[in-house]
């Protein structure tokens, strides 16, 4: 990382009135990125300048993974263009300009200056300049409130009105910075009051707008991932690497590096390809012409024999032609496929040009199962480096490495552009592990998901649109359509019925994996996920963890579908209640205070952020869990179980697996006797077996004994 040095190039003769000082005032080759961390690779003379209306900022962004970012300063209007221009560079390079958080030091991240130059800015300053106004000192008090109007008139959706709102806000607390000329009036717009008052209306985008993957359409996806790793992978990687090897053994690459060959020595090698192709019974690699006739492949065959592409005018070519050996349709190669899907191969014979669909495939396969089981973000995922997994032969952890952007602060409070280590690993399943070693056989790349398997040569002078070399979230969120395409196009020619199928919630974003787990984990805890592979293992890894650091951000989806969770439930209880369930054991009346008093606090509630639903479930009134016949009224410091957390822990939960019979936490309601019954039913018909051993039996009926006196006292505290 290296930071341009703070000079200006063409500084303007004069200075403008009221220039406070510590403020820069840049010329028309005064960089963009001033004084902002810039990328070791990014060209010095490639950088943008002030006087240039598109600025490239992609030379300031060091995620891997982050698409190509600019500013159009051509469509702002040009009256007020120039005055967009200065107030931008002052955000970009001031090192007290504020954001819109409160802090006092934090800088703007230029993918935030981004998102709202484009969503909201350059719609304010459209409709000053319709009114106009060329300089912000120009701005009036009867101004903003008319603009307050015109967002009514137009009917701007809420969420728009927000952001819109926010930028004129923004352009006022940095009037301390600017000179007259950009200054808003010294007054609060709106007289400070808040957004929520000035439009008597709620943000909505402020909830949780990730919607989860559909149940279906996330274990489809998961099963045929891990399908891919344990099963087709070899396969896979078998034929990517001869491919690779073929591309390396082409005509035009191996020109002038090529070994000599002793006479007639070519011939014998052709003499053995020819007995090869023979012995599979196979067909020389051919193509069709635009006619349909078939033609030899002769590029093909010259890189599997490792010669010049000429092979076809010598005497070893006319071997070949002469060879009584048909042409066929495909160049296919070499690599067998041994792994087999309902007893018959899960794939034909591998063409040349399928290898790098399969790799992309199995790459995405591996995503999938790094993404989800790791619950880490799409950015922190697609920005992992080769040996990042390991194994803690102490505890017997496998554990995660990598950086984090999200909240990457120094000490002042500035964002880290290149991100911080974390101090805590993700602590993930061996499954986790296994495909990360097959990324790193997958490819040389330093990044874990470069944007191509295949590294390919940049042209001089012309630099790609962004730096990063890890796939962008666009470009893995393509990447998983392909998948589920070319899945379900194979299941539809091989007649399974386990294709993925379409989510009714939209296209399978990889944003929305850590929201699906976290639902997963929360509502089917014992289901299974694929494999043999357990959501609660998941949870135990992930929880106790590292989702145990809070900087994970994971505690904040899953406190979130909990909150869901425990809300639909206590709605399902109180009706039980007013119809009149009848509850009984020693948190009989804990259990009926807290859902009538939760349903008079908590219904209705919205909740702004994933945060605040961490904090709400820490309220007493919301420690009801359900478990296979008993309820878990839970107190931690009474509670006999093994606790998941500690007491004093707002995600604390009981283990009800291992839920104890006295425990002073058990709550019985009817739908908990009515489990109860059936395994009375089912140990009634073991106990009555005069075959079973006397140890069993005699097992089975003190359960059966204790089972019975639970229902007998439900049933008897009923009819009181």
């Amino acid at each position: 990382m290296t930071s341009p040095a703070p000079i200006m190039l063409g500084e303007p003769e004069g200075l403008p009135e009221g220039l406070p000082e510590g403020t820069v005032w840049p010329g028309p080759d005064t960089l963009v990125l001033m004084n902002r961390p810039i990328r070791n690779d990014a060209d010095p003379a490639r950088l943008s300048r002030f006087a240039d209306n598109r600025w490239d900022l992609n030379a300031g962004i060091f995620e891997d993974h982050a698409r190509s970012q600019t500013l159009n300063f051509e469509i702002i209007p040009e009256p007020l263009r120039l005055a967009a221009k200065y107030y931008i560079w002052q955000l970009i390079n001031h090192p007290k300009a504020r954001t819109m958080r409160h802090s006092k030091t934090g800088r703007t991240a230029l993918h935030t200056i981004e998102i709202f130059f484009y969503g909201s800015l350059q719609h304010v300053l459209k409709w000053f300049a319709a009114q106009g106004i060329t300089e912000f000192c120009q701005v009036t008090h009867e101004l903003l409130w008319a603009y307050l109007d015109a967002l009514d008139a137009d009917n701007v959706a809420i969420h728009k009105r927000y952001r819109r709102i926010t930028e004129v806000r923004r352009l006022w607390i940095q009037r301390d910075l600017l000179p007259f000329c950009l200054r808003l009036p010294e007054a609060p717009p709106w007289d400070g009051e808040d957004t929520q008052d000035l439009l008597e209306r709620t943000r909505g985008d402020r909830e949780n707008r990730t919607k989860r993957i559909g149940e279906h359409t996330m274990q489809a996806l998961l099963r045929w991932a891990i399908r891919f790793l344990e099963d087709f992978s070899e396969d896979i990687l078998a034929a990517w690497g001869e491919h690779r090897t073929l591309l390396a053994r082409r005509p035009e690459r191996m020109r002038g590096n090529r070994r000599r060959r002793k006479s007639g020595e070519l011939k014998a090698d052709v003499a053995a390809y020819l007995d090869r192709l023979r012995g599979r019974g196979d067909s020389l690699p051919g193509t069709r012409r635009d006619d349909g006739t078939p033609e030899i492949a002769w590029r093909h065959i010259a890189s599997q024999l490792n010669c010049a592409n000429s092979i076809y005018l010598t005497t070893s070519g006319h071997m070949i032609m002469e060879s009584g050996l048909p042409i066929g349709e495909d160049i296919y190669l070499d690599t067998p496929v041994t792994a087999k899907l309902d007893g018959q191969p899960w794939h034909p014979r591998i063409p040349f040009d399928q290898a790098p669909q399969l790799a992309r495939l199995l790459s995405t396969a591996c995503f999938v199962i790094v993404a989800y089981l790791s619950g880490a973000r799409v950015g922190e995922v697609l920005n992992l480096r080769r040996g990042c997994v390991s194994l803690d032969e102490t505890t017997g952890l496998w554990l995660m490495e990598g950086l984090y952007f999200k909240g990457a602060e120094d000490e002042d409070g500035n964002k880290i552009p290149e991100g911080t280590v974390r101090e805590d690993p993700w602590v993930v399943i061996e499954l986790v592990a296994q495909a990360v070693a097959i990324l790193e056989r997958l490819h040389e790349s330093h990044l874990l998901f470069p944007n191509r398997l295949k590294p390919i040569k940049q042209t001089p002078g012309k630099e790609p649109k962004r730096r990063g070399e890890a796939r962008s979230d666009r470009l893995i969120a393509e990447d998983l359509a392909k998948f589920a395409t070319w899945v379900n196009e194979r299941c539809q020619q091989m007649g399974r019925r386990d294709s993925i199928p379409a989510d009714p919630g939209g296209a399978t974003a990889p944003s929305r994996f850590r929201r699906t787990l976290a639902w997963f984990i929360r509502r089917k805890p014992r289901g299974l996920i694929a494999a043999s592979i357990q959501y609660g293992h998941t949870y135990t890894r992930m929880l106790q963890g590292y989702a145990g650091s809070y900087e994970a951000g994971f505690l904040d989806d899953y406190a979130f579908e909990d909150w869901l969770f425990r809300m639909e439930g206590i709605a399902e209880d109180e009706q039980r209640l007013l119809a009149g369930e009848h509850v009984s054991g020693p948190a009989a009346d804990a259990y009926r205070y807290r859902i009538q008093a939760a349903s008079r606090e908590f219904a209705g509630r919205v909740l702004n952020t994933e945060r605040h639903a961490r904090d709400v479930l820490g309220n007493p009134l919301l420690q009801i869990h359900h478990g296979e016949g008993m309820t878990c009224v839970l107190n931690p410091a009474t509670a006999a179980c093994q606790l998941r957390g500690s007491a004093d822990d707002p995600m604390v939960t009981p283990d009800i697996d291992d839920c104890r019979p006295r425990c002073r936490c058990l709550a019985r309601t009817d739908r908990d006797i009515a489990v109860i019954q059936e395994r009375v039913d089912e140990l009634t018909e073991i106990v009555a077996d005069p075959l079973a051993p006397p140890i069993r039996h005699a097992r089975e009926q003190h359960e059966l004994e204790r089972l019975r006196a639970i229902i007998e006292e439900h049933q008897h505290g009923a009819q009181e």
